[in-house]
């Protein structure tokens, strides 16, 4: 008899040993414990005293309680890549990361089933709604825009009934069309070459009228060209060239119609000289002014005034008519010779 008692004792304490490692559960500190109670978590309507369980150790009765934990922790869950039409009617496809936790334990195992798989739906969805609502510049340009509306949407629906918070969203990446890849980068190399021209333009442009100026200053002293013309000859000579072709001066021309037997005074003269020192100093004072200001090709008006171009020439010595002036008798007629 003793010895059916000793054995009865033993399966008591063994027995109580096993419900007593049962009902005790431990809580991680990410975790909240969803008791139930005969399968119930609220009483009338509320919520049943003791049905959440804090972290840390607690206990449950046996078979009359059940607990299932639930994380807290921010979960990071990419959304499949899906195809859309924008609103310009461009083919896209676009996947995203959307990151969310769990706010009211009850309601995430309660209201819905696996709330994971309902909040990649959720997103699917509202990625798709979101593409059909933008254009492609919006989804290139302006992601923040669009990131902050695909929150909005899905938070809408899982915070209140299901006790989920989005805390973010995130367009990953946006495939365009081959095609639609090669006209963009066409556009774009059209763009730099209209900046290229503009600016060419402008070069050319304000080179002319330097240009013009240098040219218009130097013809008032024949010496300048011909010095002019030197200079590009010890230039073209520094190259390894083995024909040098070498322009006739006018002065050369001058000088034979001097031999023979032309009359005019000589270009060079006093007047001409002073003129010439009165050109020399405004054409660098303009040519100072126009160094400040920057050059643009809104107007033509900017570009500093060309000297001897903009204002008129005076007629040197050199142009005065030759041969016979009105002064000069000419020659007689038959009737005066009667």
């Amino acid at each position: 008899m003793e010895a059916v008692a000793l054995i009865i004792v033993l399966i008591v304490v063994v027995g109580g040993l096993i419900v007593l490692a049962s009902s005790i559960r431990v809580v991680q500190q990410f975790e909240n414990g969803i008791v139930f109670r005969f399968g119930q978590v609220q009483r009338d309507g509320q919520l049943r005293p003791g049905a959440v369980r804090r972290p840390g150790l607690t206990a449950i009765v046996p078979i009359v309680e059940r607990m299932q934990k639930v994380s807290q922790q921010t979960i990071t869950m990419g959304v499949p890549g899906q195809d859309g039409i924008t609103q310009d009617n461009v083919s896209v496809r676009v996947d995203a990361v959307v990151y969310f936790r769990v706010i009211d334990p009850v309601k995430a195992i309660v209201n819905v089933h696996n709330y994971g798989y309902a909040v990649s739906q959720v997103a699917q969805t509202s990625l798709r709604s979101v593409i059909g609502q933008a254009d492609m510049q919006e989804l290139l340009g302006e992601r923040e825009k669009i990131n902050a509306r695909l929150r909005v949407i899905i938070d809408e629906i899982t915070e209140g009934p299901w006790g989920i918070l989005i805390e973010r969203v995130e367009i990953k990446d946006v495939s365009l069309p081959e095609g639609m890849k090669r006209s963009m980068a066409r556009q774009a190399e059209a763009e730099r070459e209209r900046r290229a021209r503009i600016i060419t333009a402008d070069g050319e442009f304000q080179a002319s009228k330097r240009l013009a100026a240098a040219a218009e200053i130097m013809s008032q002293d024949p010496a300048a060209l011909q010095l002019r013309l030197l200079q590009t000859v010890v230039e073209v000579s520094a190259e390894k060239n083995s024909t040098l072709v070498m322009p006739l001066p006018v002065e050369i021309l001058r000088f034979f119609d001097k031999v023979a037997g032309g009359s005019g005074p000589a270009p060079g003269g006093e007047g001409s000289k002073l003129d010439l020192g009165e050109r020399l100093a405004k054409a660098e004072e303009e040519l100072a002014k126009a160094a400040e200001q920057p050059s643009t090709l809104e107007s033509a008006e900017d570009v500093p005034p060309v000297i001897g171009l903009d204002e008129p020439k005076r007629q040197s010595a050199s142009e005065e008519p030759r041969g016979i002036t009105s002064g000069d008798p000419g020659p007689e007629t038959g009737e005066q010779r009667r």
